[in-house]
């Protein structure tokens, strides 16, 4: 049996699970939250570019770069359901474009909230060279080069799928990148793995140690002595937020392991995947605008500033 022709009967019993247990409703949270966050992201990039003082703050450069990434996922995840609900037939490219770029926006998001932890750890540790070491040019090409680091091995994946001619159906009724990479995966079982495991345990090391050596530094100085003091809570705050955003990657290397198993059904393999992409994916970046935006004081003054000029200028108008 040709690529082709598993593709299309996999998707298209995918689709009949979909019917059968109507998680096109999923659909709907999925907008909502969507809709909810794109509102929230773009206010707090304003704020930022806005401002040239917060411009100039390496932490709201990565807090910017962060809620770039979530944007472009959101819109692509959104736009990828949208066609999935409506049964509409896109070209295999199309889709391998698609889960290339989700990809990419995936991990430039894990990327940049590492970077965040190390950024917090560097301030902390080198106060008096922190600024010195990390100005906002070298901010933006560190920035740059997390976005080329991120894509780089999802657009290699299409490149190499189409220079070696392993092309799937014509066209596609459910785009996903679990079925992209899954297939992939299919004809090159240990590449993907690597890859994703290397990946999180990078970031997971780095993470540990910057938390670790920051515990370390700090104990001395009080901080830690109340339970509900500041330093506690912010590192809940990002605890929190760290989880979310690696739980769903998680769950999504256990969906490839499942993939190609035959002794798990189908239907769990569906299941599993409309939560994690219509439900788990989305609470990091439901998240993120408050604890790492609105948390910050410098950009809720920002806001606060912006709302109360528009308000003003809305009375004059009316006026």
């Amino acid at each position: 049996m040709t690529t082709s022709t598993m593709i299309a009967n996999f998707t298209q019993d995918w689709v009949d699970i979909l019917q059968r247990w109507h998680l096109e409703f999923f659909f709907i949270p999925t907008t909502v939250i969507t809709l909810a966050t794109l509102i929230t992201n773009p206010l707090l990039l304003v704020c930022i570019f806005l401002s040239r003082a917060l411009r100039q703050e390496t932490r709201y450069l990565l807090v910017a770069n962060t809620l770039v990434a979530d944007i472009l996922f959101l819109i692509l995840n959104l736009i990828t359901m949208i066609c999935n609900t409506m049964r509409a037939q896109l070209p295999w490219m199309v889709c391998e474009l698609v889960t290339a770029v989700t990809v990419t926006t995936y991990c430039c998001a894990i990327l940049t909230v590492t970077l965040m932890v190390a950024d917090t750890y560097a301030a902390v540790r080198w106060p008096l060279h922190y600024h010195e070491r990390l100005p906002p040019v070298r901010t933006h090409r560190i920035l740059l080069g997390v976005w080329v680091l991120a894509a780089m091995y999802p657009f290699t994946l299409v490149i190499m799928m189409e220079v070696q001619g392993r092309r799937g159906a014509d066209e596609v009724t459910v785009c996903l990148v679990l079925i992209s990479l899954g297939f992939f995966r299919f004809q090159d079982p240990m590449g993907i793995s690597i890859y994703f495991f290397v990946a999180a345990l990078i970031c997971a090391t780095l993470i540990f140690y910057c938390y670790i050596r920051l515990y370390m530094v700090t104990k001395t100085q009080g901080i830690w002595q109340s339970r509900f003091s500041r330093a506690r809570v912010t590192l809940l705050a990002h605890g929190v937020l760290l989880l979310l955003y690696f739980l769903p990657g998680f769950v999504f290397a256990i969906e490839l392991f499942l993939f190609q198993r035959t002794d798990i059904t189908l239907d769990v393999r569906v299941w599993v995947s409309t939560v994690n992409m219509c439900i788990l994916m989305l609470l990091p970046r439901a998240f993120a605008p408050y604890l790492y935006g609105l948390r910050y004081r410098e950009i809720s003054d920002t806001l606060m500033q912006l709302l109360h000029r528009q308000k003003r200028l809305s009375r004059v108008t009316d006026s």
